[in-house]
């Protein structure tokens, strides 16, 4: 076992009063912040239930039509009002503060408070759970895990944090009657601990989040908590080409809980034997325990092969009997979640791609799959930092690599949920460029587009990474480069 403290969001404070879904029957729900990814697929999945559901939001969003349209009744702007006269729960994330006036309002009526995990984990109490975590590569893995789930012929309950396009939506009820249900876990706030699962996947294990917990002993702390909520002959699935995740799993076959491993060695329960990546897909063939299967995947990058493999061991681990061809073609099928490596435009021959990235190594991964099929182009990258504190805690790693890239420019640092710190900046990263590398600093995101336009030329890959609102520069790159090239 670790030696770190456990922190998780989970347990009774300011705004989350109970770990636990209210026991007795739920009938109405008010989601705070709805218009988040991970709130909205809360609210979905109430929906989906049956449940009546409000919201409220700071402002629209992409995910707000689309619930008005399911039947939530949702306002902009925060304010007491909106609770229904029934409201049985408030659902909260991390977020949402001590003092938003709906929060404030529930405790003076009494009505149960809970973080968006607990809400989840209530709504699928009564289904065979397999959670997806890690520090990166969940959202893509839990994505791949349902669909795998549907090539299959089932049609489980999920949730994550993206729109798929493949899925319609980033939440679904799947079969009134069903028995099965795939979620993302975020390990961010400790509030994973709210699931009971069957099947756990964990795709690595990194310090990340420091933050919230501290010290990477407390990250570990939190994983190995996590493995101890697997039900009882419950499987854990790790990637043992990540040392976290590995060690994860060797730690919980002590405890003996049944753990697969997955990887690129031969020798691990799930493992590659053949891969080739080209500018349409990826062809793979994997050692399995029933003995090799073949497939094309429709997405790019090794880091997305390892996913895949995962997706089908936590798909098998939780569908024993379920034939494997028919949970790999799923998988073959998945064509990735929004700013997973989503190719955004093209002009003149520039691909322009979003990415996800918020963390090192999956902005290296980001910028390997991009070297992979860009051939005789260069690879540009333009990196937002997404809070301070990692920013600080990673920036030599950042550093390390965006050099990869043939040239990255760093934007200022997204606040997020922090406090601004005036100290830590785009250059607290570009300082640490190694010789030969080519990190630019900028005052400015909106610096980002004519820098592109003046770098780019046919041939090349333009990555958009980061997880903040970065995403808005895309449109604009785009526009710049066709001014360019007309």
């Amino acid at each position: 076992m670790s030696t770190g403290t456990v922190r998780t969001i989970l347990r009774p404070g300011p705004v989350v009063t109970r770990a636990q879904w209210p026991q007795g029957q739920v009938r109405s729900v008010h989601v705070v912040r709805i218009g988040g990814a991970g709130m909205s697929a809360v609210a979905r999945l109430a929906l989906g239930a049956g449940l009546a559901v409000s919201g409220s939001d700071s402002q629209d969003g992409q995910f707000i039509a689309p619930l008005r349209a399911a039947g939530a009744r949702i306002g902009i702007g925060f304010d007491a009002g909106l609770l229904a006269a029934d409201c049985d729960v408030v659902i909260v994330s991390t977020a949402v503060r001590a003092d938003n006036p709906e929060v404030v309002a529930a405790h003076g009526r009494g009505i149960p408070v809970v973080h968006r995990a607990a809400a989840l984990a209530g709504l699928l109490h009564d289904r065979d759970l397999a959670a997806v975590a890690g520090t990166h590569g969940k959202t893509t893995t839990t994505a791949m895990l349902t669909s795998a789930l549907r090539g299959a012929g089932e049609d489980p309950a999920w949730a994550l944090g993206a729109a798929v396009p493949d899925l319609v939506h980033n939440a679904g009820w799947g079969a009134p009657d069903g028995e099965l249900a795939v979620v993302e876990a975020d390990e961010s706030d400790g509030s994973l601990l709210a699931f009971a699962p069957h099947v756990v996947v964990v795709t690595n294990q990194e310090p990340d989040h420091l933050d919230f917990h501290g010290t990477p002993e407390n990250v570990t702390a939190v994983f190995d908590a996590f493995v101890e909520r697997i039900r009882p002959l419950g499987t854990l699935v790790v990637c043992a080409d990540d040392d976290g995740a590995r060690a994860l799993g060797r730690r919980a076959a002590e405890r003996g809980v049944r753990v697969e491993t997955y990887g690129a060695r031969a020798g691990e329960t799930w493992s590659i034997a053949e891969e080739s990546h080209d500018g349409t897909g990826t062809a793979v063939t994997f050692r399995t325990p029933a003995g090799e299967v073949s497939t094309v995947l429709a997405v790019a990058g090794h880091h997305n092969v390892l996913n895949a493999l995962g997706a089908l061991a936590g798909a098998h681990a939780l569908r024993p009997r379920a034939d494997l061809t028919h949970l790999l073609a799923g998988i073959a099928g998945f064509r990735g979640a929004s700013r997973r490596f989503e190719l955004r435009g093209t002009v003149d021959g520039i691909r322009v791609y979003d990415d996800y990235a918020h963390h090192p190594r999956e902005v290296a991964a980001t910028i390997a799959a991009a070297r992979g099929i860009v051939g005789d182009g260069r690879v540009l990258a333009v990196f937002q930092p997404h809070l301070f504190s990692r920013t600080r805690a990673f920036a030599a790693d950042f550093a390390r690599a965006l050099g990869t890239a043939d040239l990255a420019l760093v934007l200022p640092v997204y606040a997020a949920r922090e406090d601004p710190d005036p100290a830590t900046t785009a250059r607290t990263i570009t300082e640490h460029a190694e010789a030969g590398s080519h990190l630019r600093a900028l005052d400015d995101r909106a610096e980002a587009a004519p820098a592109v336009a003046r770098a780019a030329r046919p041939g090349d890959i333009v990555l958009v990474l980061g997880a903040g609102d970065v995403v808005e520069e895309t449109p604009a790159i785009l526009a710049q480069l066709t001014r360019a090239t007309s």
